[in-house]
């Protein structure tokens, strides 16, 4: 009887304990969406061009890269003054892949090597291996256009969600 009792108490102390783990991991923004992130600067300057894209999603290396490099942005001269730049860049090396705390970013992160920067987010293995049954004539469509194009299939992409359940892929 007394073994049974002990038993009994170990499963419910584990089934216990394991519940608060879960309500944590969550609390903590550990979860397949990313964390909701803002930076006026971030806000207003890169998405006057294009989709503004989570931090999130590429490792630190890639954002000083990209952000070092302004005046030849994917063909464009983007520059930004001393002071926006600098702004932007610590926002996003702060908010980027390497040390988000959420899932989703740990993924991207580990899933570079660490002598690859890639400068797209398409480029990084994570991307790749979440797409690679996306055909490259749906790409193509005239509603979606590229891979850069996240909203096109993911309506939540721009507050972070990427979630399966939700992906709409436009004919």
């Amino acid at each position: 009887m007394t073994r049974k009792i002990l038993q009994m108490a170990v499963l419910i102390g584990s089934v216990t304990a394991t519940g608060w783990l879960l309500a944590d991991s969550h609390k903590h923004g550990e979860s397949k969406s990313l964390p909701q992130v803002s930076n006026a600067k971030w806000a207003a300057e890169c998405s006057s061009c294009h989709t503004l894209y989570h931090p999130g999603l590429l490792p630190e290396r890639s954002w000083s890269k990209i952000m070092s490099g302004l005046d030849r942005h994917f063909g464009e001269n983007a520059g930004l003054d001393p002071l926006a730049q600098k702004e932007i860049a610590e926002f996003l090396v702060a908010n980027s892949a390497d040390h988000a705390q959420n899932r989703r970013s740990a993924k991207i992160a580990q899933s570079t090597p660490a002598q690859s920067t890639p400068l797209r987010i398409s480029e990084t293995p994570w991307f790749v291996r979440k797409h690679d049954e996306v055909r490259n004539d749906v790409w193509k469509r005239p509603k979606i256009g590229s891979p850069a194009n996240c909203t096109a299939c993911h309506n939540g992409a721009d507050k972070g969600d990427f979630a399966e359940a939700r992906i709409k892929i436009p004919r």
